[in-house]
């Protein structure tokens, strides 16, 4: 039996029963990648295919050993769906298609999806980016959250969901597009050198206050 993790793959009920979720960066598919993703899962005879709360597509119910061949039939990379690392990067439509949108979600939220994917850190760590005030995206209840207004981005850290919730503590805000990007990379490097183990951003936050990532982001702005 596979472990979690191991050749992308994440073990469901039943003793040969897994599931696989390839990167979908911010969640945004075309028409071509669905029909090879419906394709894949029709040809190894999967059970279903969920879309998830993260935005990925997990194809779910697949056999051992048809991983490999799943996964070089897709020929897409593997999703961080697991693992101590940055999960995929959640956004909402911002202002390329959505009327309410303040700023720009898909295009910071692509270039942070091509930045920190995967990228290994001492605990799980999520990342959403909204375009505006609703925060379609959950930016409240990701480690780093960033919200677009009228003056800018805010920039929200600490937050989850799970068993023990947290609403994030908004850190600076009024950020243009540089700058949002340089204070996410301050707060990702500060909690990198200064995490416990598996320890999430919100429990860090707790323990040490919010004070020592205000100065980490303040000293680039």
């Amino acid at each position: 039996m596979l472990k979690l993790g191991e050749k992308g793959a994440i073990p469901q009920i039943g003793k040969d029963s897994y599931a696989i979720a390839p990167h979908i960066p911010c969640g945004f598919v075309t028409p071509d990648l669905l029909r090879k993703i419906a394709d894949v899962s029709e040809k190894f005879n999967a059970k279903c295919v969920k879309i998830t709360g993260a935005a990925r597509i997990v194809i779910i119910g697949l056999k051992e050993e048809d991983i490999d061949l799943a996964w070089e039939e897709l020929g897409l990379a593997k999703g961080a769906a697991v693992g101590l690392c940055v999960r995929s990067i959640r956004t909402c439509p911002g202002t390329t298609f959505c009327r309410l949108g303040k700023q720009d979600a898909i295009g910071i939220g692509m270039k942070m999806d091509e930045k920190y994917h995967s990228f290994q850190l001492p605990g799980k760590f999520k990342m959403a980016v909204s375009g505006c005030k609703l925060s379609c995206a959950e930016s409240w209840v990701r480690d780093i959250g960033l919200i677009g207004d009228r003056d800018g981005w805010i920039v929200t850290i600490g937050g989850n969901v799970g068993s023990q919730p947290r609403i994030g503590k908004e850190l600076v805000s009024g950020l243009d597009d540089e700058a949002v990007l340089k204070a996410v990379e301050d707060v990702v490097i500060y909690y990198k050198e200064n995490a416990k183990g598996s320890e999430r951003l919100g429990k860090m936050i707790e323990r040490v206050g919010i004070e020592p990532f205000t100065v980490a982001v303040r000293k680039d702005l």
